[in-house]
């Protein structure tokens, strides 16, 4: 059986899950996530834990019945706490600032960089300019609104410039050696 399907999912306090068939919705303090999962998986609630299961030892079966509880896990998660990324950005005159609910960049181009986010996505500016955090239910939504405005400008590996995942290291490159000879 799947290691991460066997799991049991539990339901924090204030959350409320509606299953109708393969459809779920997870209402909670956060928001309201809804998913529809593969037909072959069942999902049931037993009183303050979600349960998946599979029809079959199948191949395909196994592999569907990891993603479906890790999905459904994801989903109880960012309507209870929430997911977050922080990113920072290194360069001389880098810097961020939040304009009502967008963000706008200025990273070094010829015009300042503008993202609304979809809903559900907040932008939060620390008082720095140069440190931001992106934050949301959807686990998928908040790492694929970071990868875009990490696209504007991905770090270099000679100067050490541009937008980072906060904790990421740049590895560094020497740059162009003097002539020999």
């Amino acid at each position: 059986m799947s290691r991460v399907g066997r799991l049991p999912i539990p339901i924090p306090n204030g959350v409320q899950i509606n299953i109708q068939g393969v459809k779920v919705s997870v209402k909670g303090p956060k928001g309201e996530l809804e998913r529809e999962f593969h037909p072959d998986m069942t999902i049931r609630q037993e009183e303050t834990v979600l349960l998946v299961s599979r029809p079959t030892d199948q191949r395909n079966h196994r592999a569907l019945h990891g993603l479906t509880r890790a999905l459904l896990a994801n989903m109880v998660i960012g309507v209870s706490e929430g997911f977050q990324k922080r990113m920072r950005l290194e360069g001389t005159g880098y810097r961020a600032e939040a304009q009502g609910e967008d963000l706008v960049l200025n990273v070094g181009l010829s015009h300042p960089v503008r993202f609304t986010p979809p809903p559900g996505i907040v932008f939060e500016v620390e008082k720095g300019y140069r440190t931001f955090t992106i934050a949301g239910p959807d686990k998928q939504m908040v790492g694929e609104m970071a990868a875009r405005i990490r696209r504007v400008r991905p770090p270099e590996p000679y100067k050490g410039k541009g937008i980072l995942y906060e904790g990421e290291i740049v590895r560094r490159k020497a740059g162009k050696s003097g002539k020999i000879g």
